[in-house]
């Protein structure tokens, strides 16, 4: 596993008119420089790799990495997860279509003046919210006379703010131009010259500044005003407002299915809307994170297909769709409403999400810097220190917080996570960044170069997913822009997350990746051959034989063109891609490939034994005592008169009697003969393979020398298991108990 490194700190802007092409990838922000070393950083096994590549994938990928990427030997459902389900295939094919219109922040009553009745009415008879929370807001409602209420946009704190005046009979109600200030609230309650006097007022969305926060004072001069006119106040706000020495009122959102339900008994009747409420798009919405305002839209739209007006694809897209539209109106939003550093953070949690939130906010300050070149090359890129207010980011990304414990090469240790709510925003989000603002990609670029360039394993599986989603939406430019840069690059990671987002491009249904890696496996460029080698070994399980011949093309020709080099790394990378294939969901097929052209040539053969050595030296859980894994699959082989039964001892014989193959045997054989001499079921499994081992007299003789002669660990004597096994090596083959 490679070195974990700091992160190198953000490179200032470069001087104006000394930056590339708004469409050209910045080499100097993550590539490598032309005069650098071939290996900056340490080289990491395959299998070391793989492990990081299942830890640290994003929980949309992360079941279905599980599966393909380590299930056979190593356990696993190789058909769970969403690779070619409808989950991956709705957020990138689905969607688009407006079937119904948002209502947006204020929507229902106008900027400033009176209410109408009707729309009340029409508030008031789809209305829902915990009563007992009404109940109280009402009395220091009708105590105080204003109220300060202070709730998440979208959650209904408006409605909620104007029912309570229509409930204590505040009528007519007016609502406040939105440019009131804390100080100049008691002045609006007099009204504009000439218009009715109003009993119920409500402000939304008031936004005191830091320095002009909201006073009792204020407050206290506007309870006058409400007196003298019999009147009252609700004032909506943020959590974490400017506030001094005032306590606002919390305004928690109904759940989803309350509000579903109002709406479309409202709207439908009773019984109509118990039938559309077992319905399974409605099952399936109201296990999501949804908003209020997309409940009510919801119930809208399942009242028109109550009376055939829309279709049923429209009802079952309506939760992606909505997710859509909040993506897209986040990054519609002017920089006013939305920052760019809170757009920032969005595309930075689609990355990371469910990763440590402290990571996240760092990395999308730095995409932040990118972001900021990019409008104005000549500007030298601010971010500030302090200010951001966690709650709030979260609550914009309709994201929470949690603790897990996160995998490291030193074991698990605890994080506080960001995650969004909907499993599915990560997927949107990026799509929509990537083909909806195609202003942003070079900065994206350059930021993903970065991370694939960083220390963190963590940080480079995430590169890599993210590109994997990239590509899935829009996969010329992606592999022109990002992959084969990285496929390319002199440095040993980029080239490792290059094979990482290819796997997993598969892995969330992009078509024509094996393509990809054939052409580049019998390619001239030795870096796209590795990449290519590299994929197969977690890929090549869904097609083994076709990615066993390709393996077995590209070992022969490295022995054509490089006969004094066999041994070099691309021979390695074959080996281990081999290796990989073996512990994958496809063993069996995998392991037939190799007894069947075991014996073709030198190449072939030295790949084969290479890869199978490998493979056995690898154990549950990584654990040094832990059960082999080729000895369990041999072993549950020979229980159930699988084909490993046969397999396995053929190719261990062929490996033993291999001159370039037999110290590495011998040496496993001992790592097993220490691993059986702390556990029963090894011992089991390794006395019923050994005379599976012997068909010559040679065989015989170097096992038999090899459980005579061995010592214990750090010079001990010999393990006591040595006596048993030389007994059982003695022995006829016999299944395993």
């Amino acid at each position: 596993m490679s070195t974990p490194e700091a992160q190198a700190p953000p490179r200032p802007a470069a001087a104006a008119g000394t930056e590339p092409a708004a469409d050209e990838p910045r080499p100097a922000e993550g590539g490598a420089d032309p005069g650098e070393p071939e290996e900056r950083d340490q080289p990491q096994t395959a299998w070391s790799a793989r492990r990081d590549l299942v830890d640290h994938s994003p929980r949309s990928m992360n079941v279905g990495a599980r599966a393909r990427f380590s299930g056979g030997l190593l356990g696993g459902d190789q058909h769970g997860g969403i690779s070619g389900g409808h989950f991956t295939g709705d957020v990138f094919l689905g969607g688009r279509t407006e079937v119904y219109q948002l209502a947006a922040s204020g929507a229902g009553a106008p900027a400033s003046g009176e209410v109408p009745e009707a729309t009340l009415e029409e508030l008031e008879r789809g209305f829902a919210a915990d009563e007992r929370l009404m109940d109280r807001l009402l009395r220091r409602l009708r105590d105080d006379r204003v109220l300060v209420l202070s709730g998440a946009r979208f959650t209904g704190r408006r409605t909620a703010a104007l029912m309570l005046l229509r409930r204590l009979g505040a009528l007519p109600v007016r609502t406040l131009v939105s440019d009131t200030t804390a100080d100049s609230l008691a002045d609006r309650l007099c009204g504009e010259r000439g218009e009715p006097k109003a009993r119920g007022h409500v402000l939304c969305d008031l936004a005191p500044r830091r320095d002009q926060p909201l006073r009792w004072t204020h407050l206290l001069a506007a309870r006058e005003r409400l007196t003298e006119r019999d009147a009252y106040l609700v004032v909506t706000l943020d959590p974490g407002a400017a506030l001094d020495d005032v306590t606002a009122e919390e305004w928690h959102p109904p759940a989803a299915a309350d509000v579903l339900a109002a709406q479309l008994r409202a709207r439908t009747g009773q019984e109509t809307a118990g039938k559309m409420l077992g319905l399974p798009p409605v099952t399936e919405f109201l296990q999501r994170s949804h908003q209020p305002r997309e409940s009510a839209a919801f119930a809208r739209l399942l009242a028109r297909y109550a009376t055939g007006e829309v279709a049923e694809d429209a009802v079952g897209q309506f939760s992606l769709v909505s997710l859509e539209n909040q993506v897209q109106e986040w990054f519609e939003a002017e920089e006013s409403e939305l920052h760019l550093r809170d757009k920032a953070f969005l595309v930075a949690l689609a990355a990371f999400d469910g990763g440590p939130y402290a990571l996240t906010a760092e990395l999308s300050d730095l995409l932040y810097r990118f972001l900021q070149e990019t409008e104005n090359p000549a500007r030298v890129p601010e971010v500030p220190v302090f200010g951001t207010h966690v709650g709030k980011r979260l609550q914009l990304a309709r994201a929470r917080m949690y603790g897990e414990p996160e995998h490291t090469e030193w074991g698990p240790v605890d994080q506080q996570k960001a995650a969004f709510r909907d499993e599915r925003a990560s997927l949107v989000l990026l799509r929509e960044v990537w083909t909806g603002h195609p202003s942003a990609r070079p900065a994206l670029i350059a930021w993903l170069r970065r991370l694939a360039d960083d220390g963190r394993p963590l940080v480079r599986t995430r590169a890599a997913s993210t590109v994997a989603v990239l590509a899935r939406t829009d996969l010329p430019s992606a592999m022109a822009l990002v992959i084969e840069p990285w496929a390319t690059s002199k440095r040993y990671r980029q080239r490792l997350v290059a094979v990482n987002a290819l796997a997993l491009s598969h892995l969330v249904g992009t078509p024509n990746i094996p393509r990809v890696l054939d052409a580049w496996c019998e390619g001239d460029d030795p870096r796209l051959r590795w990449v290519a080698v590299r994929a197969y070994g977690l890929i090549g399980a869904e097609r083994p034989e076709q990615a066993l011949a390709a393996l077995r093309g590209a070992v022969r020709r490295l022995y054509e063109d490089t006969p004094d080099d066999i041994d070099g790394e691309l021979a390695r990378e074959l080996a281990e891609s081999v290796e990989l294939l073996l512990l994958s969901a496809a063993s069996d097929r995998v392991l037939d490939g190799l007894c069947e052209h075991l014996t073709d040539d030198r190449a072939v053969r030295d790949l084969t034994l290479s890869g199978f050595v490998g493979a056995c030296r690898h154990t549950e859980g990584d654990e040094r005592y832990g059960l082999p894994l080729v000895l369990g699959w041999f072993a549950r082989a020979a229980a159930d008169g699988g084909p490993a039964a046969q397999g396995v001892p053929l190719l261990w014989r062929a490996a033993l009697g291999d001159p370039r193959a037999t110290r590495q045997a011998l040496q496993i054989l001992r790592t097993w003969v220490l691993i059986a001499d702390r556990s029963t079921a090894v011992e089991w499994a390794l006395a019923a393979l050994l005379p599976r081992l012997v068909t010559t007299a040679t065989e015989h003789e170097r096992l038999n020398h090899l459980l005579r002669t061995m010592p214990g660990e750090d010079g001990t004597p010999p393990p006591g298991v040595t006596d048993r096994l030389l007994t059982a090596l003695h022995t006829d083959p016999r299944p395993t108990r």
